[in-house]
């Protein structure tokens, strides 16, 4: 069977990134998480003090940086789920924090990142078998992609998909805090200069707002059945 490319775009806290390791993992693709490469970025400036006390990032100093920054995805033996790694060590949890997810899209906007971020995913791509999630993956990593979604839900379900997940991991955190995080991140994703969170024309539009996981995976293997027999 010819392989494709299947690229999932969307807002934060879409769950786009489950949906696209459970598909990858059930076809047998190989996922790339393009949202974990900007967080590990991010990491990677909170941990080398690259955002001064304003918020704002020392911009030169990075891009500077930006070629000691790498970035790769190893599977977990034991879930078979891939872990996102720093420089050869593991952050997959690290990246997940509240902390990154508060300062990462001013770092996800700056050119010099993106055109960095999107030369490793485009090499990741090129034999093609893969299932990659993120903002700009349609529009700007892969326009040419076989199949595309485009995932949306509510904002507020959107912060209690959150909200969940982070206390199951044991974090205290505020419903009204992440919920303010995701609008935010939503605002700044859609009007940032550069690759912009948009709709690609030919992306296919998902609301998973009142889904089922499994009523997505159904509805998710059907448009990839279809995309394989098309292409």
């Amino acid at each position: 069977m010819k392989k494709i490319i299947i690229a999932i775009d969307g807002f934060s806290s879409c769950g786009k990134s489950t949906m696209a390791k459970d598909l990858a993992k059930e076809i047998g693709y190989i996922y790339i998480d393009s949202g974990a490469m900007y967080r590990a970025v991010t990491l990677y400036c909170l941990e080398h003090h690259l955002f001064r006390t304003d918020g704002s990032i020392r911009e030169e100093e990075l891009q500077r940086q930006m070629k000691e920054i790498h970035i790769s995805f190893r599977l977990n033996p034991d879930t078979q789920r891939p872990m996102t790694f720093l420089n050869g060590n593991n952050v997959e949890e690290q990246i997940r924090t509240l902390e990154v997810s508060s300062h990462v899209s001013p770092v996800a906007a700056l050119g010099f990142v993106r055109r960095a971020m999107v030369e490793q995913q485009q090499a990741m791509g090129k034999e093609k078998g893969i299932v990659m999630d993120g903002r700009d993956i349609g529009t700007a990593v892969f326009p040419k992609a076989e199949l595309k979604i485009f995932v949306t839900a509510s904002a507020e379900i959107r912060a209690q998909r959150r909200y969940d997940e982070l206390k199951a991991k044991g974090q205290e955190v505020s419903f009204d805090e992440i919920l303010r995080n995701v609008k935010e991140r939503d605002h700044i994703d859609q009007t940032r200069e550069i690759s912009p969170l948009r709709r690609a024309d030919d992306a296919i539009l998902l609301d998973n707002s009142h889904l089922t996981i499994a009523e997505q995976k159904e509805w998710l293997k059907e448009q990839f059945n279809k995309a394989v027999h098309e292409s």
